[in-house]
């Protein structure tokens, strides 16, 4: 995940916000990659002083999370000495839970897949056994690094769900799910934090921390045993005040078609299916592309990425489907001139890396969801409590007697998983 950025987020330099200053350093190892980044630039990447970088740099390096990368020619001074992040410090596990298979990766800290095992799963079958497949899968996981820190697990489901609460609720054709304290039961059977979102939110975030792919406003379209999107606006995950947005497949686009798993008829997922299951992928891209020129429409994005299983299968037919629609749409008048549709490639597995990313992404200071605490638990005010209030660990980012909020009180600004 080599790459550079421009310049991040400055810091703030209070003693409240000591891990959020961490967390922006933490970032700018990452995006360094192996080559590192010295001290001085540190400073000039987070509008930190370079006393406060070099205080943070010596708590990384001693927590194992940065070391050494070398040093660089001197240019009339002392050689700088670069560092680097340890990759492989700590990890983060991702699931992703289809309606018929399991897909699990364990991530380093730079995102890069270390293990990734598939299984069938039926996720019509009783909670429970799903919670067994899934907390087996994790455990597998683990193992494979057994003398290295897991941070927590990030669980990637079709929607909808409240990833507030970690709560499902009616998933298209699963409703039995409606309810169900997903995350608080996983976390109880692995012992792990957990957090819990859709799986194209969580593929759309991975996607807009990856320091490959550009900037900037975009759709991630998913078609795979179902459809769906998951949205970046302003740089950030867009939820929703429901934490609803992004249910795509549920567009009404012909009034009298066919029955959907919603209920309804003449669903975008429905209509794509349908022609997919009679070999007229044609139509089915077609069908997505029209979807996708109604985002480009609607919120002005300027790139619309495709993946999932059914996308991997024919992934230039797919493209050019979408690309046409959108450009057709563009030359009547709408919207669409200059929009690019890309590829996620990988099917499914950019899903499981995604949940990954819910876990990590905090650690960076980045747009992402704080963990809850095994058990059940929840972080409130830079600590972790239990069901009953009870204070149980020191605050993500702080050393204990160093128990600071800077808090911004919107969960999903929050930086939730470092261990500094």
């Amino acid at each position: 995940m080599n790459g550079s950025r421009t310049k991040a987020q400055a810091g703030v330099g209070l003693p409240a916000l000591r891990h959020h200053n961490a967390a922006l350093v933490l970032d700018l190892l990452r995006a360094a990659g192996a080559e590192g980044i010295s001290r001085l630039e540190l400073a000039e990447g987070t509008g930190l002083t370079p006393q406060a970088v070099s205080k943070i740099t010596a708590r990384l390096r001693e927590d194992g999370l940065a070391a050494d990368a070398g040093r660089r020619p001197s240019t009339g001074g002392k050689p700088r000495t670069v560092l680097r992040l340890v990759p492989e410090a700590q990890f983060a596990v991702g699931l992703h839970l289809d309606r018929d298979g399991l897909t699990a990766v364990l991530v380093d800290l730079a995102g890069r897949p270390v293990a990734v095992t598939r299984a069938p799963l039926d996720l019509g079958a009783p909670a429970d056994r799903v919670l067994t497949d899934a907390a087996d899968a994790v455990r597998d996981l683990c193992a494979a690094e057994p003398h290295k820190p897991v941070l927590g697990v990030g669980v990637a489901v079709p929607g909808p769900l409240d990833h507030r609460d970690g709560v499902l609720r009616r998933v298209t054709g699963f409703p039995q799910w409606d309810g169900y304290p997903l995350r608080t039961a996983l976390a109880e059977r692995t012992g792990l934090p957990v957090v819990l979102d859709k799986d194209t939110n969580a593929a759309a975030l991975a996607l807009a921390l990856s320091l490959d792919e550009p900037r900037g406003d975009f759709a991630y379209l998913h078609l795979g045993t179902g459809l769906g999107a998951g949205l970046v606006l302003g740089g950030e995950v867009h939820r929703g005040a429901r934490t609803e947005a992004g249910e795509f497949g549920h567009q009404t686009l012909q009034l009298d078609g066919p029955l959907c798993g919603c209920g309804g008829r003449g669903c975008i997922e429905a209509l794509c299916l349908a022609a997919e299951a009679r070999g007229d992928r044609g139509e089915a891209a077609r069908v997505l592309g029209a979807g996708a020129a109604n985002l480009v429409g609607l919120l002005g994005i300027d790139r619309v990425v495709l993946g999932g299983r059914v996308v991997a299968a024919d992934e230039d037919a797919y493209v050019r489907g979408v690309r046409a629609v959108i450009e057709e749409r563009s030359a009547r008048g709408g919207a669409g001139a200059g929009v690019t549709v890309t590829v996620a490639r990988g099917g499914d597995l950019p899903v499981a890396e995604g949940a990954a990313q819910l876990v990590l992404a905090p650690v960076f200071g980045r747009v992402g969801e704080q963990v809850g605490e095994p058990g059940g638990g929840a972080r409130q005010g830079g600590r972790w409590r239990n069901e009953t209030g009870n204070e149980t660990g020191i605050e993500a980012g702080g050393r204990d007697g160093d128990k600071t909020d800077g808090q911004s009180g919107d969960p999903m600004n929050q930086v939730g998983m470092s261990t500094l």
